[in-house]
């Protein structure tokens, strides 16, 4: 999901693929890094990658970065650590998700078959 982006702050300043407008920035000096752990997306869009998945659903993440969105409809996901950040994007046939789907159980397994549909 993060090379989608623009940039990032990730090894310094590099350029990612500029597929979707914005940045990626370390989280906060406050919060643990890496988030390691199962956590909750909150669905806030619409999208076939998301057929079948329940809203809140828990996904496995492990990442010490997070993705700064400039256009909020591409956002169809999002979770909370510190504050609220995108977890899942979409347009069109560009999809990405912050979380790790192998390792998210029965629910990643869903959205990989969707992604893969």
């Amino acid at each position: 999901m993060q090379m989608l982006f623009e940039e990032s702050e990730e090894f310094g300043a590099t350029f990612g693929l500029g597929l979707l407008k914005g940045r990626v920035r370390r989280f906060p000096a406050d919060l643990v890094v890496p988030q390691v752990g199962w956590n909750q997306v909150r669905q806030s869009g619409i999208h076939p990658l998301l057929a079948d998945i329940q809203d809140n659903a828990f996904f496995y993440f492990v990442h010490s970065y997070s993705c700064e969105a400039d256009d909020r409809a591409v956002v169809i996901g999002e979770t909370d650590y510190g504050a609220p950040y995108p977890s899942i994007v979409a347009r069109e046939n560009i999809c990405g998700v912050q979380f790790h789907p192998e390792k998210s159980q029965s629910v990643g397994l869903r959205l990989l078959a969707n992604f893969a549909s």
